[in-house]
């Protein structure tokens, strides 16, 4: 059933007063006595503990699978050869260091002395071929990573000496292995009896500096410190992660001391809390607030396989059809920059300074005119238009927790029904929004690229597996298969002439087929209480570098 907002009527209105209320409302259930509860928690609050939220449990923290383990846990659990760093550059970390094949084929990793696994186990090149070699039994579940796919056989001369042997040179193989998951390690012993953790871990044991000691379903997960941890020692012992999935109870937890510390809001930040709310809590002295730089694109990928979106002027009429700037200026309060490509220009390969699709009402008319969808009566703009007796009506997808992604979706909405496009908004759980993007199961729906160190090559090489939005959203171009060709040997050229010449072939040819609405330019928010120190982003958005920080 179509969904109809108050906001189709009076977008900007609404969120300023919700800018001005949310806060006000948090306030007064404190006083109410609603957040009572949460409040005497408070009381017993060790003060070596940290207090997080997250909108769902952690899951099981398997390093070598996907939701709904979430990836910021599984990335204070467990740990990579070696680390991307801020500025594109690759570090040491569980590899000390490595050498590189003439031929770009293997890779030799000298493993870091001493090293132990949080349960006492050595990590050593038994253990890291043995997580290698679960990864590659269950290729399929990995093949958005084309890492995977190049991994001919992992060898072990030694102890500490580990050999990569890839079937052709790769040039993002030191970035892939850097990545969260799936390419990190589990304790031996925490394997399951057939080896392969496709069926599962006995618990969630890593070499980094937390471990997993409690978890309550649908409350609460507990982290502590790993004091056994090989590198520089966390200064909190504890992290409890509350389970609040909804942003406004997010937001009436922080004002009633309830949480330290507010982390996230970008493309993996599970839409922590409302931008209106954090504009009005940076306008105080009561918390630290700060927005990350640029991380990634906020994208709506539009499906051109099926529904009215298969045709490409459909398509194009939608592009053409949003106000970016005002949606800039009324949802993101500026805190995040218009987006025009589908990736920011500062991803490599990827500042190609394509003309943009600026908004442009009467061209979108135009293009839905000439497409066929007319209006029953041309001076009545109320409805949606019609073709052969059924409306132009499109399902928009968004998880409907996302406070953020909710916003969105109203103001597309309402953009959408003035030049006669019926969007129907429909907000599901996240994991039912990524059920919808494998399988096609919408018109238009909320798939943001990756940021670093993703972007573009692990983001594209994606497009050719049914994982995520992209293969679906392309299934109906007549130039797929080519897209996906070209995608395949941008991967495995050396040359980088021509690597820079099939990126442009590839972004172009998106581009020109519409198939994306790229929004914005992705920023994460930090709110912190002045009972936390250290806090800062990390290289990668989907980490939080919780070993940093410290209570004051």
């Amino acid at each position: 059933m179509p969904t109809r907002s108050p906001f189709a009527v009076a977008p900007f209105p609404r969120h300023w007063l919700r800018a001005l209320l949310l806060p006000l409302l948090a306030v007064l259930m404190v006083a109410g006595g609603l957040a009572a509860p949460l409040a005497a928690h408070a009381a017993d609050t060790p003060a070596d503990t940290l207090r997080y939220s997250w909108p769902s449990n952690v899951g099981e923290l398997n390093p070598h699978k996907y939701s709904p383990n979430q990836m910021f846990a599984q990335g204070m659990v467990y740990e990579p050869l070696v680390k991307y760093a801020k500025g594109g550059a690759i570090e040491p970390w569980l590899a000390e260091s490595w050498t590189t094949s003439p031929d770009g084929k293997v890779y030799t990793f000298t493993l870091r002395k001493g090293v132990t696994f949080s349960d006492g186990t050595p990590f050593d090149s038994k253990a890291v071929r043995m997580n290698f070699e679960t990864v590659l039994a269950n290729r399929a579940r990995h093949d958005w990573l084309e890492l995977v796919a190049q991994i001919d056989k992992v060898e072990t001369p030694d102890a500490r000496t580990v050999r990569l042997v890839l079937k052709n040179a790769y040039y993002p193989t030191l970035q892939e292995l850097a990545l969260i998951r799936p390419v990190r390690f589990l304790s031996p012993s925490a394997f399951p009896a057939s080896g392969n953790t496709n069926d599962g871990i006995k618990a969630a044991v890593g070499t980094g500096p937390w471990k997993l000691v409690e978890t309550r379903k649908g409350e609460y997960d507990v982290f502590e410190r790993n004091d056994a941890y090989w590198g520089k020692k966390p200064a909190i012992k504890r992290i409890v992660v509350r389970v609040i999935p909804d942003p406004n109870t997010r937001l009436v937890a922080l004002q009633a001391g309830e949480l330290d510390l507010v982390f996230g809001g970008g493309g993996h930040g599970g839409g922590q809390i409302s931008l209106e709310a954090f504009d009005a809590l940076k306008k105080g002295d009561t918390y630290a607030t700060y927005l990350s730089p640029p991380q990634a694109s906020r994208v709506i990928a539009l499906n051109s396989k099926s529904g009215p979106t298969a045709d490409i002027a459909v398509r194009k009429a939608i592009l053409h059809a949003i106000n970016k700037d005002a949606m800039v200026k009324g949802i993101f309060l500026n805190a995040e920059a218009r987006a025009d490509a589908l990736f920011p220009p500062t991803s490599p390969y990827c500042d190609l300074k394509l003309p943009p699709y600026a908004h442009d009402t009467a061209r979108a008319e135009a293009l839905l005119d000439e497409a066929g969808w007319k209006r029953a009566n041309p001076k009545d703009t109320k409805g949606p238009r019609m073709k052969d007796g059924k409306p132009l009506s499109v399902d928009l997808c968004f998880v409907g927790n996302d406070a953020l992604q909710k916003a969105i979706a109203e103001f597309l909405q309402s953009e959408l029904a003035r030049v006669g496009v019926q969007a129907n908004l429909i907000g599901e759980e996240e994991d039912a929004i990524g059920e919808r993007q494998k399988s096609g199961a919408f018109g238009m729906v909320f798939g943001d690229t990756w940021g670093a160190p993703y972007d573009p090559h692990s983001f594209v090489s994606g497009m050719r597996v049914p994982t995520h939005a992209d293969y679906q959203a392309q299934l109906g171009l007549p130039m797929k298969a080519d897209i996906d060709a070209r995608i395949g040997k941008v991967l495995l050229t050396t040359d980088e002439t021509t690597r820079q010449n099939l990126y442009r072939d590839i972004l172009t040819t998106l581009h020109e087929q519409a198939v994306y609405l790229p929004l914005t330019y992705q920023t994460s928010m930090v709110v912190h209480t002045a009972r936390v120190d250290g806090v800062h982003f990390g290289a990668m958005d989907t980490e939080i570098p919780f070993e940093d920080m410290r209570l004051k």
